[in-house]
């Protein structure tokens, strides 16, 4: 468990979730799914749903929340780029911040977070998957472009109108970030739920 200070002077605390923050993660994700295009997930899982996929995750990868007090304020996992075994040292991330507490620095010290313990499994590269519009609208801007790029994200890809929500079409980019080096022999990246 990490722990850090918010900028305005109140603890917070980052630890792995389990999949009994299933219904306080969903609390957070929720609003996205029904008032947002940041995602093209259309209904909002169940709480079981949620929580196998937690479950899931953690068997290989780190799944973190951002915790004031009892208050999840947001949270970060990282989950498979590509199924096939050369692809073991990159990872696709997602995040998501209680939408009222955007702007606080919680994004970042989750993803600071997360690329620690990626390093740890020996993963060197991350990608996102982002929802991007042709014009911002009232349910998707960039913010999404932006934070990933102050975290040193790059574009490096656009698919055009390949997802449709809210009666429009939006395009989905992919942001890339090379974490760690890339020496000639790679030792085997170590499952989250195997690191000491």
């Amino acid at each position: 468990m990490e722990e850090r200070k918010g900028h305005d002077g109140t603890g917070i605390r980052i630890r792995t979730v389990t999949p009994k923050d299933a219904q306080a993660l969903l609390d957070i994700y929720a609003p996205y799914i029904l008032k947002t295009a940041v995602t093209f997930e259309y209904e909002v899982p169940s709480v079981e749903t949620f929580a196998e996929r937690i479950a899931n995750t953690l068997v290989r990868y780190p799944y973190l929340a951002a915790v004031d007090g009892e208050e999840m304020l947001g949270y970060v996992y990282a989950g498979p780029l590509h199924v096939r075994p050369a692809y073991d040292w990159s990872v696709e991330t997602s995040i998501y911040v209680r939408m009222e507490q955007k702007g606080r620095g919680i994004g970042s010290a989750l993803y600071k977070a997360l690329e620690r313990i990626l390093l740890r499994q020996r993963i060197v590269n991350t990608a996102a998957c982002i929802a991007y519009p042709e014009r911002e609208d009232e349910y998707l801007t960039r913010d999404s472009v932006r934070f990933h790029e102050k975290q040193g994200y790059r574009m490096v890809g656009q698919f055009h109108e390949c997802a449709y929500k809210f009666g429009r079409w939006y395009h989905m980019v992919w942001m890339e970030k090379q974490i760690g080096p890339h020496p000639g022999v790679m030792q085997p990246m170590i499952p989250f739920g195997e690191l000491e």
